[in-house]
């Protein structure tokens, strides 16, 4: 069997960014579904026809892994507009220029303006990122109605 759509695959994912801070060490395996946007396009493209024990190492430019920064993504709003008690590094749901849905993360707070950023945060990072193929199996059709594996290394409900 080779990885295809609906296939539960568990991985061992080692990130690292660009200034060599691990972000994800590998330690711990990792279960994803196949072909349902569960990791970076680019990764599941290259693990894609790939089997157990399969080894990769990719570098991810931005565009290819959480975006390039946009700083019209910046806003600043009234301290008064947002619960009390709000601290750098909270992330909240807001809309933006365009009424859509976005998560943002307090950047500073400085009086009586908090300064919002809905970038994400790993946004205009370049990446290292190291996969091996540990087990594959097709996923159940509970499974691929969910979107995701459930049980080892996946979502337990």
């Amino acid at each position: 069997m080779s990885i295809d759509k609906d296939s539960a695959v568990t991985i061992r994912l080692t990130v690292i960014d660009g200034k060599g801070k691990v972000l994800e060490s590998g330690k711990t395996p990792v279960a994803y579904l196949h072909g349902y946007d569960n990791l970076l396009p680019k990764i599941e493209e290259a693990l894609q026809g790939q089997d157990v024990g399969f080894k990769l190492n990719m570098n991810l430019t931005p565009e290819d892994a959480f975006g390039v920064r946009d700083e019209s993504l910046l806003r600043t709003i009234s301290k008064k507009d947002f619960p009390p008690g709000v601290k750098v590094g909270a992330s909240m749901q807001g809309y933006n220029e365009a009424g859509e849905e976005t998560v943002y993360t307090v950047l500073k707070i400085k009086g009586d303006q908090v300064m919002l950023d809905g970038n994400h945060p790993l946004a205009g990072t370049s990446l290292k990122v190291s996969v091996e193929v540990l087990e594959l199996r097709a996923a159940t059709p509970e499974e691929v109605a969910h979107g995701h594996v459930h049980g080892a290394h996946g979502h337990h409900h």
